[in-house]
């Protein structure tokens, strides 16, 4: 009787034990049915200009990509500091670019003529100085990268020019109208410090808020496009009917 017992009380015990199990096993399904995937998660997830990748892919995701981004600070502060010297000197000291070169060559020249002197004059080895030569295969990249930019403009150009596509025609004629206004204010060499400038700042701030800035940004794509299809049914609409009524007529 008593090993009857103990039998029954380890079966209950068994049976105890295997519908927490089942019960755990249903409460977790359940949950992980309730709770979103992460792929439908991403989807949802509003990224400006329609990326996919991170920045650092999107500006090619080599040095160039570690410089703006601020991967190797002494490199790209470096970059910047360079770059505000040379507007400095230009702009505010108003150096001329034959100038300044002249007077670098003739700093240089002269600094190593009375180093090398010294030295011989006190009996030691002259300074070793390196043979600078321009690398042929970054040049010849450079130019076929450039040529490959060049061509690709001007078929856009000639796309544009076309008359296929007139919201690209529009957006294109008020970038060059805003350009040329800003052209207007500042020399060439401004603007593109300020390119460079922005160029070394924008990108690295929002990767370090682009969680803040995408949504901001939805809400302001969101509204341009409701204002460009009020836009398009008062005046562009308009504007295409009256060559098609033309040509019914004729």
């Amino acid at each position: 009787m008593a090993e009857h017992e103990e039998k029954k009380h380890e079966e209950s015990f068994i049976e105890k034990i295997a519908e927490k199990i089942h019960g755990h096993d249903s409460s977790s399904s359940d949950s992980d049915e309730d709770k979103p995937s992460e792929s439908s998660i991403q989807a949802k997830i509003f990224r400006l200009f329609g990326r996919e990748k991170p920045v650092h892919h999107v500006f090619g995701g080599g040095k160039p990509a570690d410089i703006l981004l601020w991967r190797n600070k002494k490199v790209s502060a470096g970059a910047l500091g360079v770059a505000t010297v040379i507007w400095v000197l230009f702009e505010l000291v108003e150096y001329h670019l034959l100038t300044l070169v002249c007077h670098l060559l003739i700093l240089a020249l002269a600094l190593l003529f009375l180093w090398s002197n010294a030295l011989q004059f006190i009996n030691k080895s002259a300074p070793h100085i390196p043979e600078v030569q321009i690398p042929k295969e970054p040049v010849s990249e450079f130019a076929l990268a450039l040529r490959f930019e060049i061509n690709r403009s001007f078929a856009v150009l000639r796309d544009i020019a076309s008359g296929r596509d007139l919201k690209k025609f529009l957006s294109v004629i008020a970038g060059l109208w805003v350009l040329s206004i800003v052209g207007s204010w500042c020399n060439f060499l401004t603007l593109f410090y300020i390119v460079f400038v922005l160029l070394h700042t924008v990108p690295v701030l929002y990767e370090k808020y682009e969680d803040k800035v995408d949504p901001f940004a939805e809400k302001a794509m969101h509204e341009i496009k409701k204002q460009y299809a009020v836009f398009d049914a008062k005046v562009l609409s308009k504007i295409l009917r009256g060559p098609l009524k033309e040509k019914k007529k004729d």
